[in-house]
């Protein structure tokens, strides 16, 4: 069976300590009971969770909707998001299956970063990594006012903005990711690929679409 890979990249920095992270919590929450639902989802989605801070980690590896859990997760440190680009990719190469001469492989994994700063290390050579593993969409969330949206630009065309890292706003935020997952893994069922913010449903009113 082709799987539908979904990464989630999360910012645990400092400063995401407070309502930011228990807003992230229950949007993992929420994340999880959406997609148990979603027949589609069940069938073909598997979902990993990265976390980044001054240290990146891979919380939960890759696996499939029925037997995924939200993470305990807590804030803390810096932003190292070129890191967390090179351990997506790493993360990748490896639970990705690829295309074979006997057999497809799994689809292309789909990445929904959401941070609120700005990076403190050397996002460039993280960037030059990760651009070379063909992903599908690429979804990157700039968090309230302090998140970096040039920074994003350069990752993906797909920016999107949060005013606020309230438990609104992220909520809407989670609810939109699990939205877009479910109606991935309709369109893969029939055999299509994901590729693009408009090949998504469209985005509520907490979110704004950065033009490029």
């Amino acid at each position: 069976m082709r799987r539908l890979p979904v990464y989630l990249l999360i910012d645990v920095s400092g400063s995401m300590s407070g309502e930011p992270i228990e807003s992230v919590k229950n949007g993992m929450q929420t994340l999880h009971s959406a997609l148990r639902r979603d027949p589609y989802a069940l069938e073909s989605a598997y979902v990993s969770v990265i976390t980044f801070s001054s240290d990146v980690q891979q919380i939960v590896p890759l696996t499939e909707v029925a037997m995924f859990q939200p993470p305990q997760i807590s804030a803390g440190g810096g932003t190292s998001l070129g890191a967390a680009l090179k351990k997506v990719t790493e993360c990748a190469e490896v639970e990705v299956q690829k295309t074979t001469a006997d057999e497809k492989g799994d689809w292309k994994p789909l990445v929904f970063i959401l941070t609120d700063g700005v990076p403190t290390d050397d996002v460039t050579k993280g960037l030059e990594i990760f651009r070379q593993y063909k992903w599908g969409t690429v979804v990157a969330c700039a968090a309230g006012d302090a998140a970096d949206v040039q920074e994003l630009q350069k990752i993906t065309e797909c920016v999107i903005h949060l005013d606020v890292t309230d438990q609104g706003a992220i909520s809407e935020y989670f609810k939109w990711v699990s939205a877009s997952i479910a109606s991935s893994s309709k369109k893969v069922d029939s055999g299509g690929d994901v590729g693009g913010m408009d090949e998504l449903p469209p985005p509520p009113p907490e979110i704004t679409l950065v033009k490029p």
